[in-house]
């Protein structure tokens, strides 16, 4: 008997500064509500999904910065998209700014929650591979995460959910092969992968142009190579004067897309998900016990000097 997740995700038009969570929270439920109609099992939404994407601006009070962040989860304002999901019998994984509290000492991730069909957190992930700088750049806009966040500090776990493997990761983590290897060495299934990311800010334009191609391009290659769905789930459009570049997708672990947005706005793709279908590349040409040599990567880079030699004891 098949397994199949039927998966919608749920690509975010903009979303402005000074929305606020019921606003944005009532968009969330919509799109729920929308997916739960096409009989969904699981709606996915980008990273940051309940606010503007805020470390475009050099924040500097300290309260207007802590009100883009999540103290706890499902707080008020988020409660009602859990018992949304537990009344319709469907899961959802959301990205949020998290702060957390430790030792006296604040916090701040770029976190992701995988949510059942009972409204229950089955798994988190924090943001590993932080883009952009920590100091304000004379450019026209700025990427400010390293600033406004922490490195993520939970590593790239899976999840046995929804009859499958699942695993998260967010926005920059999906340029960089390793993201995918450490969950693909895990067996995953499908990655739910949410992104914002806006061009504009002052790359060259060579970059800019480019960047709807490597966006697919990163996401199609995990796919194919660890044999495994992704669903990329993006913010899109004009939001506070900044194109974010959208192009929400599902991709197959044969690397094809299968379902993208053609908006820039609010807007679900479904697509029902063999979870077999990535078996056969699993069995042969990406079987890792089988192929996968990794002790002889480390002695070629050994000889020729690319890194220094492995310490024996």
């Amino acid at each position: 008997m098949a397994r199949t997740i039927t998966v919608g995700a749920a690509q975010l038009g903009p979303i402005a500064r000074h929305d606020t969570r019921r606003q944005t929270v009532s968009r969330l439920l919509e799109l729920m509500r929308e997916a739960h109609g096409f009989r969904c099992d699981l709606i996915a939404y980008p990273e940051l999904a309940l606010t503007t994407f805020f470390p475009r601006w050099p924040i500097e009070d300290e309260a207007e910065l802590d009100s883009f962040y999540e103290t706890e989860m499902p707080g008020p304002e988020t409660r009602p998209l859990f018992e949304e999901a537990a009344r319709r019998g469907i899961g959802f994984s959301l990205g949020f700014a998290e702060l957390v509290i430790e030792n006296g000492r604040k916090r701040r991730f770029n976190s992701s929650i995988l949510v059942d069909k009972t409204g229950r957190i089955v798994g988190k992930y924090r943001k590993v591979h932080l883009p952009g700088h920590s100091d304000v750049m004379d450019r026209p806009g700025q990427h400010l995460e390293k600033r406004f966040f922490e490195v993520g500090d939970l590593g790239f776990p899976v999840w046995r959910a929804f009859g499958g493997i699942l695993g998260m990761c967010i926005c920059n983590d999906r340029r960089w092969p390793e993201t995918y290897r450490v969950m693909g060495l895990q067996g995953v299934e499908m990655v739910l992968l949410g992104y914002n990311s806006p061009i504009g800010l002052g790359d060259p334009f060579e970059l800019d142009a480019l960047e709807p191609f490597h966006n697919h391009l990163v996401m199609q290659s995990g796919a194919y190579q660890n044999a495994t769905w992704v669903v990329g789930v993006a913010k899109a459009g004009l939001e506070e004067g900044f194109n974010m570049i959208g192009q929400t997708c599902i991709i197959a672990p044969s690397g094809e897309i299968v379902a993208q947005c053609a908006t820039m706005g609010d807007e679900l793709i479904v697509r029902k998900c063999d979870l077999d279908m990535g078996a056969p590349y699993r069995a042969d040409i990406f079987n890792f016990a089988y192929h996968r040599r990794i002790e002889h990567y480390k002695l070629i880079t050994e000889r020729t000097g690319a890194i220094p030699p492995l310490e024996t004891t």
